[in-house]
């Protein structure tokens, strides 16, 4: 118990005075896991509401592949990615081997499988003639489809927060893909890795509290958009 209130305490500490190396790994681990949660928005959503309008052969296939990918281990991506992007893979020549665009693409990689299966879901629950009378009204397809996702975007925006905290807190495709590198590719969650494995349980701890604390945030604001009138 005096280790955990230790490690909370410090950090207290880090957050009040602002610690220039954390304050760059809790900066670095929101541009990547934000970026990497915008471009699995942008495609899960829009792959999600596709699938739920469109019939075309082999559909209840991809739509399986989608459920089977929501639980994709995060170490399973990590391995394929720099398997991908290692020096002597198809993308070595991109070198993103242990580099911040690396993780962004594993994490997008974990996310996307996650947003695309709830806005499947929540566009699948919407009224059936719903679609119909928006095209008797004399809407286009495309208008169609944005009020579509309109009706939709309370169970699409939970889909947006399960994405982001799917990849905020992964560690193994971080930690392959990134390498860890300080000042570099150093994230909360590789960060708290190293300093348990180093035996600063009080750091790792405070590591791991900063960590929280950003996800709760992020997800406060995310909620106050879905909740909002």
């Amino acid at each position: 118990m005096d280790l955990i209130l230790d490690g909370i305490i410090q950090a207290v500490r880090l957050l009040i005075s602002v610690d220039p190396e954390v304050a760059d790994i809790t900066l670095l681990s929101l541009r990547i896991s934000g970026t990497a949660t915008f471009a699995s928005t942008c495609i899960g959503v829009l792959a999600g509401a596709s699938l739920a309008l469109v019939r075309f052969p082999g559909r209840r296939i991809i739509v399986t592949l989608v459920n089977t990918g929501m639980g994709l281990p995060p170490v399973v991506v990590g391995l394929f990615v720099t398997i991908l992007i290692w020096r002597s893979g198809p993308l070595g020549g991109l070198d993103l081997l242990y580099t911040p665009a690396g993780i962004i693409i594993a994490q997008t990689i974990i996310a996307t499988p996650i947003i695309t299966g709830i806005s499947l879901s929540a566009m699948q629950h919407l009224p059936e003639k719903l679609k119909l009378q928006i095209l008797a009204l004399g809407a286009t397809r495309p208008q169609m489809l944005w009020l579509l996702m309109k009706e939709a975007r309370l169970p699409m925006l939970t889909g947006v927060m399960a994405g982001f905290g799917g990849i905020i807190s992964e560690i193994g495709a971080s930690m392959m893909v990134g390498g860890n590198i300080k000042g570099y590719t150093r994230v909360l969650t590789t960060a708290t890795v190293m300093e348990t494995g180093k035996g600063n349980f009080a750091m790792a701890i405070a590591l791991g509290v900063i960590l929280l604390l950003l996800a709760l945030v992020v997800n406060y604001i995310l909620t106050t958009l879905q909740q909002r009138k």
